[in-house]
């Protein structure tokens, strides 16, 4: 069954880097390194589909003159 859970970006992304210490570790067996690479592919893909509507919503924010225009964060 397939569950849609709404998880905050925050946590998504600690629990992303736990599981990439654990397949660093090497200490998972085949199997569970699957199943954990399988979740960190869902968590990466949610906290990126998050990462572009936070974007999209930036750049509504930053309308000037009728236009959207960017500024990089770097130049921030």
């Amino acid at each position: 069954m397939n569950k849609k859970v709404d998880v905050n970006f925050e946590k998504a992304l600690d629990e992303l880097e736990s599981i990439v210490e654990d397949l660093e570790s090497g200490d998972l067996s085949l199997e569970d390194s699957l199943k954990s690479f399988e979740k960190g592919i869902k968590l990466a893909r949610k906290c990126q589909e998050q990462l572009s509507k936070a974007e999209l919503q930036v750049q509504k924010l930053i309308e000037e003159d009728g236009e959207f225009t960017t500024t990089p964060l770097k130049d921030v």
